[in-house]
């Protein structure tokens, strides 16, 4: 039984029918026609709008989409039956015969997880790129496998996985988010993170960010049998990496060092992104030169501070992927020039007061792009002199070219989830990229 027909679910339900399951799809949702077309082509059955619970229930194995929460009815139901439920990831690494490369954290993890995907592919690996970003891993198991998968995982999808192992384990950070899917306990919420590290062995790495006081304490309170190798920008490290305001430095096997300034992310959480990647690509023995080269030429994922567009001297930046206030503060930190800030959408019950120092000191106006932005304007005013509403990605582009001058940006980094305007992160970026390219 499989719960979302989305591009994980139908993955898991090409590789179920491959090894000879009984396989039956349903979606509360409407499917996408091209997903539709792909059940009906491989003869599996499916469902749409609505749960056939009675089916579901007699289940031997249900393979869930990380997007459905434990606490809905079907889920409860299914639990009360002792009926096995698990993540697209643990089905497919029941038939992998890759190594893998996790990667989780409550931001940094999409960047770091292409950037070390960038590294592997330059070094000739073959190599497959799953979990959040690129393809079903489930469907390319299908599809023939691969030697190495580079995974990004969310805490959602770790819930579901139980027997899967991580080669490697990467865990860039925590910060407090998703803390409605755990009754506002920040406790479970790392507790779900540090599942990065199940059954894995004395053979296996665990690579973290040193820096952070909540992986510290989460690492000293448990019996950790693999390999460590933590990265700071603080402290030198014998075994890991670390950064200084001039280099960077990874010590594995044999040190490699470069200039910071070579790298092609720029901001301290992208030194950090850098060098877990770094120590990654070491541990699997991939030449220093590569290395090197695979960080000096990377080009950063869409919505992710992506640059789009210089006019008449105003840079405009897509930090769209940016749904949380820790994200947006990496944002604002990375920003060198004199800003106007587009924020705002669905508040997942933000404190601004954490983004302050930042704002007064790098901000020029604000733009509220979300249909209640209250908390912001008050948090703001009397902070930032200029503060306007938008309704639209093409206003908040208006306004932001009106209040911006030569040589100083406009963000987009709007530390809020976009469902009040826009069907997701990345329409209301692309949204603003299209606004853009209309001035």
């Amino acid at each position: 039984m499989i719960l979302g027909a989305g591009e994980s679910g139908v993955g898991a339900a090409i590789l179920a029918k491959l090894k000879g399951w009984n396989v039956f799809v349903s979606d509360k949702g409407q499917i996408k026609s091209d997903f539709k077309e792909t059940l009906i082509e491989q003869n599996i059955d499916w469902e749409e709008g609505d749960h056939d619970e009675q089916r579901i229930f007699k289940a031997d194995l249900v393979v869930k989409s990380p997007g459905i929460p434990d606490k809905t009815p079907l889920i409860i139901g299914l639990k009360n039956r002792e009926v096995k439920i698990i993540s697209e990831i643990e089905f497919a690494g029941y038939y992998s015969r890759g190594k893998k490369i996790c990667i989780t954290g409550s931001n940094g993890k999409t960047t770091t997880t292409m950037l070390t995907h960038h590294i592997l592919k330059k070094a000739g690996w073959d190599v497959g790129l799953a979990g959040n970003v690129g393809h079903s891993f489930a469907k390319q198991v299908a599809d023939g496998d691969h030697d190495w998968y580079v995974i990004e995982l969310s805490s959602f999808q770790l819930d579901d996985m139980f027997d899967f192992k991580a080669d490697i384990g990467i865990l860039t950070n925590i910060t407090p988010d998703h803390l409605d899917r755990y009754e506002y306990q920040m406790q479970k919420y790392v507790d779900s993170k540090f599942r990065i590290l199940n059954n894995q062995t004395h053979e296996d790495w665990f690579i973290y960010n040193y820096d952070d006081p909540i992986i510290q304490a989460g690492v000293k309170s448990r019996n950790l049998p693999m390999k460590l190798a933590p990265f700071s920008l603080k402290e030198t490290i014998e075994v890991g990496g670390y950064a200084t305001k001039e280099q960077l430095t990874i010590n594995i096997k044999d040190q490699l060092t470069m200039s910071i300034h070579e790298l092609a992310l720029k901001g301290k959480h992208n030194t950090q992104n850098s060098l877990a990647a770094g120590i990654a690509a070491r541990i699997v023995e991939i030449r220093k030169d590569i290395v090197r080269e695979s960080l000096e030429d990377f080009v950063n994922v869409e919505h992710r501070l992506e640059f789009v567009a210089k006019v008449n001297g105003i840079e405009f930046i897509n930090d769209s992927k940016a749904t949380n206030i820790n994200s947006t503060w990496f944002a604002l930190e990375s920003m060198e020039k004199s800003t106007v800030w587009i924020v705002g959408g669905v508040d997942k019950g933000n404190d601004y007061n954490e983004l302050m120092d930042l704002v007064k000191s790098k901000v020029k106006a604000i733009i509220c792009l979300g249909v209640d932005n209250h908390k912001i304007v008050e948090a703001f005013s009397g902070v930032v002199d200029t503060i306007v509403e938008a309704g639209s990605a093409i206003e908040a582009v208006a306004y932001g070219y009106r209040l911006a001058s030569k040589d100083e940006a406009v963000l987009l980094s709007p530390a809020c989830a976009s469902f009040d305007l826009f069907e997701n992160y990345e329409d209301r970026g692309n949204q603003f990229k299209q606004a853009v390219r209309m001035l």
